[in-house]
């Protein structure tokens, strides 16, 4: 085929005439080794006011793999009117998130390779059409430069697992499971695993002990978490695979028969009967033991946890955690060493796997004021109170302002009966007493929910046997009751609670680590139920973590805990406030300030005004006014400019709602980013409507772009270039889309070039 031709066709046609048989010619098989359109992320779940879109994924066109879970290498192609090394940029950013050493561009000439390996050598160079390299050739190449023995090549080669479903691995999960049998198979004893809540750090540690365990390189394995429900979850779902080969340790006789044993560490933390049982094993039983959730103190020299490390010191240990602890006192780092992989929040969020965020941030009289009693005054219960002032570090430990409570208790009412009743929601507070004056409040506060179901309101606290009994309840999806739970700490960890919509923070969280793991009871996605994205309800600043460099940064300095005081997830007797204290009824709260901040492009939580915010963003796409105005001119829809702008960060809903008036997305941007006068969508209807653009077309097709142009002014501009508008009343009573389409317009191209013309008319100087 002549150049002239080649340049004429398309990206697909470049790939299925010469890049594919290329591939192919060198041996690869497109079966077993080969996937085309590979989805890498899921596109990040962009937050627009109360609804919720997907971005763009992040797609390789060709994923090549030695094995399923070995990508050795991506392939990026390009039509021919680009150049042979034009994808290479975007297709090092994908290699560099699947751990793939050798990446590849080509436009249909040949190929530009760019080889890791070759780190003395030419790292990129062309190859012909002809000269793509085999599966034996890359793989040579990769254990040449990993340094892989034959031993340690039939470990790193060995299969995760399939289930009958197919599911596989998502690629950071592939990608933290081979960095961590490498480091395995080349003798590392003491690894670190950093992932954030809710990507699947258990699911991720069964593929790891079942690779080492087929591989036969582990024999017995103790996997330690920090909850029963957990352990329990663990056994009968990512565990289950390993069927009669695994029990869990429930009493102090044990049976040494089994090869997977998983086990409640909170035994492990100064119970005498615990060290009956494990020391019933010989030091050198296990050859690997897996730590869940890692920085609860493990790692303290003096704590049980070490002990028990300690005394299995022989076996391989694998430390996991979302959140490791590097402090004065603690460190997991020390004893772990650095993370093998760190797969963080604002990445799971950016890749669509995390849930993103918005804050309302509910500022109260009290708490900015602080508030002194008057001489002499005496609280409910007839104590004198001390004479000095309280401010929010005293509030529900020291003194209890009851109005507060009630000011809080209906905040949260009003928030889900503007949204939905029956979203699930956590209500952190700050101790078992304050917990149960806060379920009191939301009771009184919502009082026809609670009529249907006395368990719409339950405090979920380690001391309530009723409210422990309903944690399972609280955390299934299917189950509607209970849907709200107050808390003081039983519920800030390890609990997953894959549909949990709201949380609410009226607690004072000076750790940055217990901040981090309430933040992910909320990043789970579960569509099925419509959880794409969270809020977060503040009330003691405790959002104010967010602005810190190390929100999600490297592990982090925290000082809150002397040496002997580890902290602890168990909401016990250790929950109820020392001491004195005052309870005040009469005393009146009332809020000062509410404002809602968003979570933005750029992983950060958006705290100046939506308007300096998109002006920035809209500045980095669009220079001027008239590169805006050719975009949206030249663009035959204009919600890709749209959605372009909002996976740039912009969010138009929001912004809508802080400039006030009913204005489309074209005249936010013109006002906000470029300072011209706007116009509301009715006025934009009204122009159209006097212009002459309806002359043109007969009685019927007037009577749907007038319908149109309705819908345009009442709801805006989505509506205008979807074709589901030609179902909704009252266009509907028109006719059917087909009908419509056909019989009115004549056809499918000539009704698009009805709504063009509609589009230019509407934004237009004139019709």
């Amino acid at each position: 085929m002549v150049t002239a031709d080649k340049k004429s066709l398309s990206e697909q046609d470049i790939r299925t005439r010469y890049i594919t048989p290329a591939i192919r010619n060198g041996g690869w098989n497109f079966a077993t080794q080969v996937r085309e359109e590979v989805n890498i992320t899921r596109g990040q779940v962009l937050v627009q006011g109360a609804k919720a879109r997907r971005g763009t994924r992040k797609f390789a066109d060709y994923v090549l793999y030695y094995k399923p879970n070995l990508p050795l290498a991506v392939v990026e192609a390009k039509d021919n009117n680009h150049d042979i090394g034009d994808g290479m940029q975007q297709a090092l950013e994908y290699a560099a998130m699947l751990d793939a050493p050798f990446v590849f561009s080509s436009n249909g000439d040949g190929f530009l390779i760019h080889d890791r390996t070759h780190t003395s050598a030419k790292i990129e160079r062309e190859l012909g059409l002809d000269e793509f390299p085999s599966p034996a050739i890359l793989w040579e190449r990769y254990c040449a430069w990993k340094g892989l023995d034959a031993d340690q090549k039939r470990l790193i080669t060995q299969d995760y697992y399939v289930d009958s479903s197919g599911k596989v691995p998502r690629y950071y999960q592939i990608a933290a499971i081979n960095r961590m049998v490498e480091a395995i198979a080349k003798g590392q004893d003491r690894i670190l695993l950093v992932m954030a809540t809710g990507t699947g750090k258990t699911y991720t540690a069964f593929q790891i002990i079942w690779r080492l365990w087929k591989a036969g390189t582990k024999k017995r394995i103790l996997f330690l978490a920090d909850r029963n429900i957990l352990v329990d979850q663990t056994r009968t779902n990512d565990f289950k695979p390993f069927g009669t080969a695994m029990t869990k340790i429930q009493n102090r006789s044990v049976d040494k028969s089994y090869e997977v044993y998983l086990a409640l560490y909170q035994a492990v933390t100064g119970e005498e009967e615990w060290k009956d049982i494990y020391r019933q094993f010989s030091p050198d039983f296990f050859d690997l033991v897996v730590v869940d959730e890692c920085h609860r103190g493990s790692a303290a020299e003096d704590s049980a946890w070490r002990e028990v490390l300690d005394y299995f010191a022989s076996a391989t240990q694998i430390g996991m955690t979302a959140t490791p602890k590097e402090t004065k006192y603690i460190s997991n780092i020390h004893y772990f060493g650095e993370p093998v992989y760190t797969y963080s929040l604002k990445q799971g969020i950016e890749d669509g796997f995390l849930a993103p965020f918005r804050v309302i941030r509910v500022d109260l009289d009290k708490d900015l004021e602080g508030w002194r009693p008057e001489p002499g005054q005496r609280d409910r219960y007839g104590n004198e109170i001390e004479d000095r002032e309280f401010n929010l570090t005293d509030y529900d430990r020291s003194l209890v302002l009851e109005r507060r409570t009630e000011v809080v208790a209906g905040r949260v009412a009003a928030f889900l009966r503007a949204t939905n009743p029956y979203d699930k929601t956590i209500v952190f507070c700050e101790n078992i007493n304050h917990a149960e004056r806060m379920r009191q409040g939301l009771v009184n506060a919502l009082p026809e929910f609670v009529a249907k179901s006395h368990r719409y309101v339950m405090r979920i606290t380690g001391d309530s046997v009723d409210g422990k009994a309903e944690l399972d309840n609280f955390i299934m999806p299917e189950s509607r009751y209970p849907v709200i739970a107050t808390t003081s700490r039983l519920l800030g960890t390890g609990v997953d609670v894959q549909t949990c919509k709201l949380i609410v923070i009226d607690r004072r969280i000076a750790s940055m680590t217990e901040f981090k793991q309430i933040i992910g009871r909320g990043t789970r996605i579960n569509e099925d139920f419509g959880k794409n994205y969270f809020t977060i309800m503040d009330f003691r600043r405790a959002t104010e973590h967010f602005s810190d460099p190390e929100w999600d940064g490297p592990p982090l300095p925290d000082e809150e805990f002397e040496p002997g005081h580890v902290p602890t997830t168990r909401d016990t007797e250790q929950d109820r406030p020392k001491g004195k204290r005052y309870v005040v009824h009469d005393v009146e709260v009332g809020v000062v300030a509410e404002r809602v901040q968003y979570y933005g492009a750029d992983g950060r939580l958006i705290t100046e005004s939506l308007k300096d915010y998109t002006r920035r963003a809209v500045a980095k796409q669009y220079a001027s006014l008239d590169e805006f105005l050719t975009s949206w001119t030249g663009a035959e829809r204009k919600m890709a400019v749209v959605q372009e702008l909002e996976d740039r960060g912009v969010l138009f809903e929001a912004l809508a709602e802080e400039v006030g008036g009913e204005f489309d997305p074209f005249d936010l941007i013109c006002h906000v980013a470029f300072d011209r006068p706007p116009l509301s969508r009715r006025e934009r209807a009204e122009r159209v409507k006097k212009a002459s653009y309806f002359a043109r077309y007969g009685e019927q097709a007037r009577a749907v772009l007038d319908a149109i142009l309705e819908k345009y002014a009442d709801e805006g501009l989505a509506d205008v270039e979807s074709m589901e508008v030609l179902r909704v009343d009252p266009i509907s009573r028109i006719g059917t889309p087909v009908e419509i389409v056909n019989g009115i317009f004549g056809g499918k191209e000539r009704y698009l070039a009805a709504i063009r013309r509609l589009e230019t008319c509407l934004y237009g100087a004139e019709c």
